[in-house]
């Protein structure tokens, strides 16, 4: 199977699909498996099929996870970069975050994940982390910056910081993210948290 994409002025291109059974989607995903122009999420029979076009989400995805490996290693903290690998639960859910790491030590399952939206789709991107009750998930989307954490009941609730470092202004992060020289913007956060 072979999947063109046509130039468009578009940042990504999103098509979802519904009343998608779990094996139709694994059919799907099997020669797309390579494909690292596609991006293939999957929420109770809701197939999303993305394919970025645009360097925008790359740009940030790259941008935001500097900012955060600078901050982690000026505050000495002990983190494993696990990237965008696939958090399956099979029969229900599949998604691929653009970011993702372990904090203090390395897990099978990722603290925090990160999600930079350009365009949205249709499923509700919190509800692929729940069955692997990952801590955290962090959304970028319209220079915005949501940090949301697992609670006892289950459910993610939107918090001012993140758990896991209460002293990282998420505010900070933003206005460094939208330095428009990535090196610029890495090498400034770092002195402002050195200097604060």
């Amino acid at each position: 199977m072979s999947i063109q994409i046509l130039d468009q002025p578009l940042e990504e291109k999103v098509v979802t699909l519904l009343g998608v059974s779990w094996e139709q989607f694994k059919a799907i995903e099997i020669p797309l498996l390579d494909n690292r122009e596609v991006k293939l999420t999957y929420l109770a029979g809701v197939l999303e099929i993305m394919a970025p076009i645009g360097d925008k989400h790359e740009y940030v995805k790259s941008t935001l996870g500097l900012l955060l490996e600078a901050y982690m290693r000026e505050k000495e903290l002990r983190f494993y970069k696990r990237g965008g690998f696939t958090l399956e639960e099979p029969g229900y859910a599949s998604g691929t975050p653009d970011e993702s790491y372990c904090i203090g030590t390395n897990k099978e399952t990722p603290d925090i994940v990160i999600e930079v939206i350009v365009s949205s789709g249709s499923i509700n991107r919190k509800e692929l982390y729940k069955p692997k009750k990952v801590p955290e998930v962090w959304f970028w989307k319209s220079k915005e910056l949501g940090v949301y954490h697992l609670n006892s009941d289950g459910e993610y609730e939107e918090m001012a910081r993140s758990n896991f470092f209460p002293d990282l202004d998420t505010a900070l992060l933003l206005k460094y993210l939208d330095y428009p020289d990535q090196y610029d913007a890495v090498n400034d956060f770092t002195q402002a948290i050195k200097s604060s």
